[in-house]
């Protein structure tokens, strides 16, 4: 039998408590603040996701196809956006009555510009950006206020979504 466990635990309130125990409840806590909209049980998908993206480009040089998933987590986390099926046509994903469209700028994209298709069924675009150091951040724009345009696809950067916010 491992004596080691009776050093990682501790007797509470009538039962035995693993000090791994409390680092999960703790860890829970942070997660409750700092993603108060969040469906808890993906966080550990997309930081062991980005985690993954994060180590594979360090030890090869090279991206994995992982960015838009990673993209559709931080909204479904960050935001509360209960995504839709994969493939699903229009929008990735739904906030109350809002259909959203995600798209994610990825830490190998050589300028902060993106392209959304304008024929999509959404009213309201969620913009995350995976910088180069792998952090992120995401901004999220009423489709009313996206620049108009008779194109079907619509350029816009990342610094002018700050000012339709």
């Amino acid at each position: 039998m491992d004596t080691d466990i009776w050093d990682r635990a501790f007797y509470d309130d009538g039962e035995w408590v693993s000090w791994s125990d409390v680092e999960d409840q703790l860890l829970y806590q942070e997660w409750r603040v700092k993603y108060p909209n969040a469906d808890r049980s993906l966080i550990p998908y997309f930081q062991e996701l980005l985690s993954l993206a994060q180590s594979y480009h360090l030890e090869t040089g090279r991206h994995l196809n992982a960015y838009g998933d990673i993209g559709e987590l931080f909204g479904a986390i960050t935001h509360g956006i209960k995504l839709n099926k994969n493939y699903a046509q229009g929008a990735d994903g739904r906030l109350g009555n809002d259909h959203i469209e995600i798209k994610t700028i990825t830490p190998f994209k050589s300028n902060d510009e993106l392209t959304v298709k304008m024929s999509g069924n959404f009213s309201k675009l969620l913009v995350v950006k995976i910088n180069a150091d792998f952090e992120v951040s995401s901004r999220m724009v009423d489709r009313s206020k996206l620049p108009k345009t008779a194109e079907p696809l619509l350029r816009i950067r990342w610094s002018d979504l700050a000012d339709l916010e």
